[in-house]
């Protein structure tokens, strides 16, 4: 059961464990306060606050085991974060919307905003283990601190909390630690194949179905880049900024993504990779990747 824990107590690589979504602690949250569309994520419309038609009165998937092939691929690329069991059993002290349908309203409402939070505690732990940003460790504990407690807040407080205005004031810190790590990245000269993708500011970039194979994309700035459908087989990904990268369909096959920085599980798990993709070693290889 999620319990408060002082950060500097716990190992990075033991918080990010934590960080990750336990259906066995929730109540179906995910499956109930999402919305989606029909699409190739979804072979359904569900409205937000409506169960899904494959939860179990269990709070389990009932298709779990087979979901892309039942046309729910967008299930298999969701995490929580871990807020799923964080709301569950710390929140609401283990009371759930099907027991207590008065909860439910709320319950979906922080649900929203405990996901935002714990998405924040997931780069703010990796940021504290970057050593070119190491003058930036006063700031970003405080910012560390600070996301906990409110994720310790009561249901009314967290329904009511501007998290779009905490998540500036962490993503500002979070740019900074970006800028200092990529800044270390050695640049190649120039005439080099790929040369002037090293480093470049590619921010919400529209690089859909972009041919990127074997590109030097080191310290590249992809933040909410578009790479739908993008080639970057063999693609060097090293110390790039992926925030908000969407990679929905991109073919990382032999890419490097080792020292990635905030790259997330979900966005391991839209792509396409193979046995030759290398990636950081607290993340779990996507099991519908080929070897």
């Amino acid at each position: 059961m999620p319990k408060k824990r002082p950060h500097f107590a716990v190992d990075p690589a033991e918080r990010r464990l934590e960080l990750r979504g336990d259906c066995a602690h929730c109540v179906g949250l995910c499956c109930v306060a999402s919305s989606f569309s029909v699409s190739a994520d979804f072979a359904i419309d569900k409205a937000a606050g409506e169960p899904c038609p494959n939860l179990r009165p269990d709070f389990r998937c009932g298709i779990h085991d087979r979901l892309r092939p039942q046309g729910f691929p967008g299930c298999t690329v969701y995490d929580c974060f871990g807020a799923g069991q964080q709301v569950t059993q710390v929140t609401f002290a283990g009371d759930d919307w099907q027991r207590t349908p008065g909860l439910a309203t709320q319950m979906f409402s922080v649900f929203g905003v405990m996901r935002h939070l714990h998405e924040l505690l997931w780069y703010l732990t990796e940021a504290l283990t970057l050593p070119p940003a190491r003058s930036l460790r006063a700031d970003l504990t405080a910012a560390l601190d600070e996301t906990e407690r409110l994720t310790q807040e009561a249901p009314d407080v967290l329904a009511g909390l501007d998290v779009d205005a905490h998540r500036q004031v962490v993503d500002a810190l979070l740019l900074r630690t970006s800028a200092l790590v990529r800044a270390e990245t050695p640049r190649p000269r120039s005439g080099r194949r790929g040369a002037g993708m090293v480093g470049k500011d590619l921010r919400g970039a529209d690089l859909i179905g972009r041919k990127l194979r074997g590109t030097d994309l080191r310290a590249a700035n992809l933040r909410g880049a578009y790479l739908l459908g993008a080639d970057l087989r063999e693609a060097d990904l090293r110390t790039a900024d992926l925030i908000g990268a969407d990679f929905r369909g991109a073919d990382v096959g032999g890419a490097d993504l080792t020292t990635s920085i905030f790259l997330t599980q979900p966005q391991l798990d839209a792509a396409k990779g193979n046995a030759r993709t290398r990636v950081p070693p607290a993340f779990t290889r996507p099991t519908h990747w080929p070897g």
